[in-house]
Protein backbone atom coordinates (compact mmCIF):
# COMPACT_ATOMS: atom_id res chain seq x y z
CA UNK A 1 0.00 0.00 0.00
CA UNK A 2 1.20 3.86 -0.75
CA UNK A 3 1.62 6.23 1.82
CA UNK A 4 0.38 9.69 1.44
CA UNK A 5 3.09 11.95 2.55
CA UNK A 6 2.11 13.92 5.77
CA UNK A 7 2.37 17.26 4.14
CA UNK A 8 1.38 17.74 0.15
CA UNK A 9 4.47 18.70 -2.08
CA UNK A 10 2.63 21.74 -3.11
CA UNK A 11 2.60 23.20 0.35
CA UNK A 12 6.27 22.44 1.52
CA UNK A 13 8.20 25.34 -0.50
CA UNK A 14 5.45 27.55 1.62
CA UNK A 15 6.35 25.83 4.48
CA UNK A 16 10.20 26.08 4.53
CA UNK A 17 9.82 29.73 3.52
CA UNK A 18 8.18 30.14 6.61
CA UNK A 19 10.78 28.52 8.38
CA UNK A 20 13.57 30.06 6.61
CA UNK A 21 11.80 33.86 7.05
CA UNK A 22 11.24 33.15 11.01
CA UNK A 23 15.26 32.50 10.80
CA UNK A 24 16.34 35.34 8.51
CA UNK A 25 14.12 37.55 11.27
CA UNK A 26 15.37 36.07 14.04
CA UNK A 27 19.24 36.95 12.95
CA UNK A 28 18.27 40.49 12.63
CA UNK A 29 16.84 40.48 16.16
CA UNK A 30 13.72 41.20 15.27
CA UNK A 31 14.72 44.26 12.61
CA UNK A 32 13.95 42.36 9.05
CA UNK A 33 17.69 43.30 7.27
CA UNK A 34 18.33 39.94 6.28
CA UNK A 35 14.55 38.67 5.23
CA UNK A 36 14.57 41.93 3.00
CA UNK A 37 18.18 40.97 1.18
CA UNK A 38 16.79 37.18 1.24
CA UNK A 39 14.07 38.48 -0.64
CA UNK A 40 16.57 38.64 -3.69
CA UNK A 41 17.17 35.19 -3.35
CA UNK A 42 13.95 33.92 -2.79
CA UNK A 43 12.84 36.02 -6.20
CA UNK A 44 15.45 34.34 -8.11
CA UNK A 45 13.83 31.11 -7.21
CA UNK A 46 10.09 31.94 -7.15
CA UNK A 47 9.55 31.47 -10.94
CA UNK A 48 10.33 27.74 -10.60
CA UNK A 49 7.09 27.49 -8.44
CA UNK A 50 4.59 28.94 -11.59
CA UNK A 51 2.83 26.54 -12.77
CA UNK A 52 4.07 25.43 -16.28
CA UNK A 53 0.37 25.77 -17.96
CA UNK A 54 0.89 30.15 -17.72
CA UNK A 55 2.68 30.78 -20.56
CA UNK A 56 2.11 34.31 -21.50
CA UNK A 57 4.29 36.83 -20.11
CA UNK A 58 1.56 38.96 -18.40
CA UNK A 59 0.14 35.35 -16.49
CA UNK A 60 3.40 34.81 -15.10
CA UNK A 61 3.99 38.43 -14.15
CA UNK A 62 1.05 38.35 -12.17
CA UNK A 63 1.82 35.38 -10.41
CA UNK A 64 5.46 36.74 -9.38
CA UNK A 65 3.44 39.78 -8.25
CA UNK A 66 1.54 37.27 -5.79
CA UNK A 67 3.84 35.22 -4.53
CA UNK A 68 5.87 38.34 -3.50
CA UNK A 69 2.53 39.80 -1.96
CA UNK A 70 2.62 36.39 -0.15
CA UNK A 71 6.50 36.53 1.05
CA UNK A 72 5.59 39.95 2.31
CA UNK A 73 2.42 39.21 4.25
CA UNK A 74 4.35 36.44 6.07
CA UNK A 75 7.18 39.09 6.82
CA UNK A 76 4.63 41.88 7.90
CA UNK A 77 2.52 39.02 10.35
CA UNK A 78 6.10 37.91 11.98
CA UNK A 79 6.91 41.75 12.47
CA UNK A 80 3.16 42.17 13.67
CA UNK A 81 3.43 39.85 16.42
CA UNK A 82 7.44 40.62 17.55
CA UNK A 83 6.30 44.67 17.36
CA UNK A 84 2.54 45.07 18.81
CA UNK A 85 3.32 44.45 21.81
CA UNK A 86 5.18 47.68 22.35
CA UNK A 87 1.92 49.76 21.43
CA UNK A 88 1.01 50.24 25.33
CA UNK A 89 3.93 52.52 25.50
CA UNK A 90 2.28 55.04 24.04
CA UNK A 91 -0.53 55.49 26.23
CA UNK A 92 2.19 55.11 29.22
CA UNK A 93 3.71 58.62 30.68
CA UNK A 94 6.52 57.16 32.49
CA UNK A 95 7.47 55.12 29.13
CA UNK A 96 11.30 56.25 28.39
CA UNK A 97 11.69 55.70 24.80
CA UNK A 98 15.34 57.67 24.76
CA UNK A 99 16.85 54.58 26.01
CA UNK A 100 14.60 52.11 24.53
CA UNK A 101 17.14 51.11 21.89
CA UNK A 102 15.67 52.13 18.99
CA UNK A 103 17.89 54.99 16.49
CA UNK A 104 16.14 58.48 17.13
CA UNK A 105 15.20 58.89 13.22
CA UNK A 106 12.94 61.71 13.83
CA UNK A 107 14.76 63.57 16.45
CA UNK A 108 12.32 63.54 19.29
CA UNK A 109 12.10 60.13 20.51
CA UNK A 110 8.14 59.46 20.81
CA UNK A 111 8.03 60.17 16.92
CA UNK A 112 10.76 57.88 16.48
CA UNK A 113 9.41 55.33 18.19
CA UNK A 114 6.29 55.57 16.04
CA UNK A 115 8.11 55.53 12.90
CA UNK A 116 10.27 52.92 14.23
CA UNK A 117 6.88 50.77 14.52
CA UNK A 118 5.86 52.05 11.20
CA UNK A 119 9.40 51.19 9.73
CA UNK A 120 9.21 47.64 10.51
CA UNK A 121 5.52 46.68 10.61
CA UNK A 122 4.63 48.10 7.11
CA UNK A 123 7.70 49.79 5.27
CA UNK A 124 9.62 46.33 5.68
CA UNK A 125 7.53 44.02 4.05
CA UNK A 126 7.13 45.98 1.37
CA UNK A 127 10.82 46.41 0.97
CA UNK A 128 11.17 42.97 0.89
CA UNK A 129 8.07 42.32 -1.67
CA UNK A 130 9.67 44.92 -4.17
CA UNK A 131 13.07 42.86 -3.92
CA UNK A 132 11.52 39.50 -4.00
CA UNK A 133 9.75 40.56 -7.53
CA UNK A 134 12.69 42.12 -8.66
CA UNK A 135 14.26 38.79 -7.90
CA UNK A 136 12.12 37.29 -10.05
CA UNK A 137 11.66 39.73 -12.82
CA UNK A 138 15.53 39.23 -13.20
CA UNK A 139 15.18 34.84 -13.47
CA UNK A 140 12.32 35.81 -15.50
CA UNK A 141 14.52 37.51 -17.99
CA UNK A 142 16.48 34.17 -18.74
CA UNK A 143 12.75 32.45 -18.72
CA UNK A 144 11.49 31.78 -22.47
CA UNK A 145 7.74 32.79 -22.80
CA UNK A 146 5.34 32.16 -25.69
CA UNK A 147 2.62 34.95 -26.35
Amino acid sequence: MKRRPAIPHSYRPAILYVILDTILIGAGMGVPIFAILGGFVVGLFLPRYIPPEITNMQGILKKAIRYSALTSFVTMILMFAIWVSLLPMLSDPKADFANFGIPMILFEPRASFIGWIVLMIVISPFLQFLTTLFGAVISLIRKPVTE
